[in-house]
């Protein structure tokens, strides 16, 4: 198999730790970036995905965060679809009665109200640092300096009360936001107009088609990317939902699977 183009998923795909991906992984992808183009195509902020690109050696590709929402070449901005304000409005306001913590992000911006364990794992595995506010005052900061609005927001909270949650988001804003439950005690939320796919399908240049892409995911968010690329690979860890769309599955991501895939069907 020979393809023009590699995206993957990062966290629990490419990476085998919670923050790094192995030497392992790092030498085989080396071996194709003469050929190939490697896209990394994350939900994660740009600063917690030029580190990764750093360590692959392929700063010079662009980067898809936010599920697709924000799409960058460098310091160029290809793609930036935010959720209104307004919106967020309501969307605070539903969590502030379930009980659930917001987190919001904009470009390289994130803001939470407090620290929590969510928070600080989620700084150990991002290594990104959030800016500590009420979310009314990031509601007023950003209308201050005519920022639309956020690229993500992640929700806090416990099983119940995202359970709970989920179904309400659904109902009241489901034909606006894309919603995806990314654990027990995690919701992330993205523009509904965007996704991983879509943000995908503004990076191919002339010569270039869908066809040409071999792409690696593990979650919800990469059903879309996975069923309509050239050749969808599930990590063995994946989602019983991801695996079964997929053209093949490799290894778990802390067995190195996407590097495994690479040695015994495109090397």
């Amino acid at each position: 198999m020979k393809y023009k183009i590699l995206c993957s998923d990062l966290d629990g795909t490419l990476l085998s730790t919670k923050s790094d991906v192995s030497e392992t992984t790092i030498t085989t992808l080396k071996k194709i970036t003469a050929n190939t183009k490697v896209i990394l195509v994350s939900a994660r902020m740009p600063q917690s995905m030029t580190y990764i690109q750093k360590d692959l050696g392929v700063e010079n590709e662009p980067i898809i965060c936010y599920n697709g929402a924000l799409v960058l070449e460098g310091s160029k901005e290809i793609e930036s679809v935010t959720i209104p304000l307004t919106l967020l409005k309501k969307i605070y306001q539903l969590s502030e009665e379930h009980n659930i913590k917001l987190g919001l992000y904009y470009n390289d911006e994130w803001f939470v109200e407090t620290t929590s364990e969510r928070v600080e794992k989620e700084i150990r595995n991002t290594k990104a640092i959030p800016e500590y506010r009420p979310t009314t005052a990031t509601f007023d900061d950003w209308k201050n300096r005519d920022i639309a609005g956020a690229h993500k927001i992640m929700m806090m909270g416990t099983k119940n009360t995202c359970d709970a949650i989920y179904p309400i988001l659904d109902e009241k804003f489901g034909e606006q936001i894309a919603i995806y439950r990314s654990n027990d005690t995690l919701i992330e939320i993205a523009p509904k107009s965007v996704s991983k796919l879509s943000a995908i399908k503004s990076l191919l240049t002339d010569g270039e088609t869908l066809n040409d892409i071999v792409a690696f995911g593990d979650n919800y968010n990469d059903l879309e990317m996975l069923q309509h690329v050239g050749c969808g690979v599930a990590v063995g860890n994946a989602r019983k939902e991801v695996k079964e769309i997929s053209d093949y599955t490799t290894l778990k991501n802390t067995e190195n699977g996407v590097a495994v895939f690479i040695n015994d069907h495109i090397l």
